[in-house]
């Protein structure tokens, strides 16, 4: 039997064994500490439907820890808003924050068997980075996740994730990404 300290995801032994070397020479950098490297992934889902029928906010609770392995945390609306019949303090998304092993396990599932699955998929757009060395995706269907059984939760929802680096360069960051495997879009440059 292994010990859980034992164990690295996939994709943090390729991090560690291959990226590192590898952007230290594309870089020019002396210290492998001067890589930039995954810090952590945040993964928001909205309910809307929770200000009618909360039994929906626990399906989609349900459904992000399926998702993250992780159980999500519940935010609530800040002010009442009177036009979306939304009062102060009601449950209206879900967020999670992955680090470590379940950052690079939930990017590994992601990269290689969620998003083959989006409808009419060729690419992420390479122009989604925020400025600060932060990728940002906005998915329609959170049924693109092998976790999700689609009998029991009957609404597709939406889902934001956003993969946060150490890079303080949005080039940098995309070479980052790139080295993972993440699928980007063919620039047409």
């Amino acid at each position: 039997m292994t010990n859980k300290t034992d164990y690295k995801p996939r994709l943090k032994k390729l991090y560690e064994e291959n990226i590192v070397t590898s952007m230290i020479k594309d870089m020019g950098v002396k210290s492998k500490m001067a890589v930039p490297k995954l810090s952590k992934i945040v993964i928001n889902m909205g309910v809307n439907e929770a200000k009618e029928d909360i039994k929906q906010l626990d399906t989609a609770k349900e459904d992000l820890s399926l998702i993250t392995g992780q159980s999500p945390q519940i935010k609530r609306a800040k002010k009442s808003i009177s036009n979306f019949k939304l009062r102060q303090g009601m449950p209206i998304a879900l967020k999670v924050t992955l680090r470590n092993n379940k950052m690079y396990e939930f990017m590994d599932r992601f990269i290689s068997l969620a998003a083959p699955k989006i409808r009419d998929f060729s690419g992420f757009d390479p122009d989604k980075f925020d400025g600060h060395g932060s990728y940002n995706i906005g998915l329609k269907d959170h049924f693109i996740f092998p976790e999700i059984n689609t009998e029991k939760s009957l609404k597709s929802r939406g889902l934001s994730v956003t993969i946060v680096t150490t890079a303080k360069k949005d080039e940098v960051a995309k070479k980052l990404l790139d080295c993972f495997g993440f699928p980007f879009k063919e620039s047409k440059k």
